[in-house]
């Protein structure tokens, strides 16, 4: 089988990704991007290419040899709703829509382990190359799986890739065990009887109730819960009906929360109710929990891991692979597919300047496509080696 050549694959991929970083899509909405990726692994010959899979998924199947094993990589394709502030060529045409998580090179990392392995082989088996939805809602994997991707496409192991930025370009990132949290979200609302600002006397306002419950709510992980269990708890938005000279009777605190055991996210919401109902009674109001569970915690396999470490000393520098990495309290929905097979989530540096992720100016740096393509390709070729 022919080699390809490397230069000319890092200058067609990086054009792919500023392509897919102009045309961002949200989750369920990849409609654009489904249809390039699979125009794409139809072009490297793949044996199998099927769309629509939980919506707009795509699955590539690549064969080579008579082995019965089966390795899956992932790559996740959707935007986030922000509204992107660059100076660079290729901004987001998608007002509103940016792919500020670097999907896009995630996406296009796995496109050029596609192309790189069906023209050089190298592997004995079957690979299967899952470009899946909606990761940021934290629901694509779920719908890929319903769907039966494990039924359709089985495999054995599966592995992925994340860019970090803060992680040199050139570096490798994993750990054994849990490596991202589950996340939680809640809502809270709280009713009373709003009325004139100068004359609070006569109502029930609640912004005040809210305001303490939001105080109060840090107490969960630093007192409430054991110190060595790994927890956060955020508020993100508080929303009344209130106005300048109105007192409002209604309030909404939203937020998530961040843990690693179902104990400790049972706990979590436990406590979260006593100090909202609580505290809403002592101003007089009440409050309603709403609590649900998005994504459940990332654990990698140790085999797994290990075998990702060593085909990563394969690729990366002496020195610029850690296999000791630090717990991050982030989700990522590559957990649901660790339900159904081991496998092992790693990350590969961004840049040390790097925007971080979810920030308006954040861009995946193309110098770092290669470094997440080479190592796809190793994995593949060490899980189904050529005996």
């Amino acid at each position: 089988m022919a080699a390809l050549d490397q230069k000319n694959l890092v200058a067609e991929m990086t054009g792919w990704r500023r392509d897919l970083h102009a045309h961002p899509e949200f989750g369920f909405e990849e409609k654009r991007t489904a249809a390039f990726v699979a125009a794409q692994l139809r072009a490297f010959g793949l044996d199998e290419v099927v769309e629509g899979i939980g919506g707009t998924g795509v699955v590539g199947t690549l064969r080579r040899g008579s082995g019965n094993r089966a390795i899956a990589l992932r790559a996740d394709m959707d935007a986030l709703r922000i509204t992107e502030q660059a100076s660079h060529d290729h901004p987001s045409q998608n007002p509103g829509v940016m792919h500020a998580c670097g999907h896009d090179g995630h996406t296009t990392m796995l496109l050029g382990a596609a192309k790189l392995l069906a023209s050089e082989g190298g592997f004995d088996g079957t690979v299967r190359f899952i470009f899946q939805p909606a990761e940021e809602w934290g629901k694509g994997a779920l719908a890929m799986l319903d769907d039966g991707l494990m039924a359709r496409f089985p495999f054995d192991e599966i592995y992925g890739l994340h860019n970090m930025p803060g992680l040199p370009v050139g570096h490798f990132e994993t750990r054994p065990g849990p490596i991202m949290s589950a996340e939680d979200n809640f809502e809270i609302v709280l009713r009373g009887l709003g009325g004139h600002a100068a004359r609070p006397h006569l109502g029930r306002e609640v912004l005040v109730a809210a305001c303490a419950v939001v105080t109060n709510l840090q107490t969960i992980v630093s007192r409430r819960l054991s110190p060595a269990d790994i927890s956060v708890v955020s508020v993100t938005e508080l929303i009344t009906d209130g106005t300048r000279n109105a007192l409002p009777g209604f309030a909404r605190i939203l937020g998530d929360a961040r843990s690693f055991r179902p104990e400790v996210s049972a706990e979590i919401e436990r406590q979260m109710r006593i100090i909202a109902e609580g505290t809403a009674l002592t101003h007089n109001c009440t409050a309603e929990v709403t609590y649900t569970r998005e994504f459940v915690p990332l654990v990698n396999d140790t085999e797994a891991t290990a075998a990702a470490v060593e085909a990563a000393a394969t690729v990366f520098a002496s020195g610029a692979v850690n296999g000791k990495g630090e717990i991050v309290t982030a989700s990522e929905d590559f957990a649901r597919f660790l339900d159904h097979v081991p496998g092992c989530f790693a990350y590969i540096g961004n840049g040390e300047t790097s925007a971080p992720l979810h920030n308006p100016s954040f861009d995946f740096n193309d110098d770092a496509l290669i470094h997440g393509t080479r190592f796809h390709a190793a994995i593949v070729r060490q899980r189904l080696p050529v005996t």
